[in-house]
């Protein structure tokens, strides 16, 4: 899956949990959302941050770009989420071992870095339906 083909993919499916996300789509949409934030994150700095009167770049106050692309983007981000861990035979519940406090994160980042399961599995049959997928 290729990144236009992936963050298309995920807004399509924006709040369905249920199925199966190849890496491509999940790894590819991360990718998207660091890029926009930070991208968004410039512009707050640079244009909406004099308009409020503070210096360019400066690091202080609101980012509200940066803020209401974060606010769209999550629901999409926890579906795509669930249905990755579906993807390694995972139940989305394992979602929530992000809470613990820095190891959180590091056990679900494993979790989605794992290959796909080739063969259909509870959470319905393997997305793409391409061998390559599972590489």
């Amino acid at each position: 899956m290729r990144f236009t083909e992936a963050v298309r993919s995920v807004f399509s499916n924006y709040a369905i949990f249920r199925g199966r996300a190849p890496r491509s789509e999940f790894w590819w949409f991360v990718l998207f959302t660091l890029i926009a934030s930070f991208v968004l994150g410039l512009v707050d700095s640079v244009i909406v941050g004099p308009i409020l009167g503070l210096s360019p770049l400066s690091g202080h106050g609101a980012r509200p770009l940066d803020a209401l692309f974060t606010l769209a983007v999550f629901l999409p981000t926890l579906a795509v989420a669930a249905r990755r861990l579906h993807d390694t035979g995972r139940s989305a519940w394992w979602l929530l071992v992000g809470l613990i406090p820095l190891i959180g994160w590091l056990v679900f980042l494993y979790f989605a870095a794992q290959p796909s399961e080739a063969v259909t599995n509870e959470y319905g049959p393997p997305p793409l339906g391409r061998r390559e997928a599972y590489r």
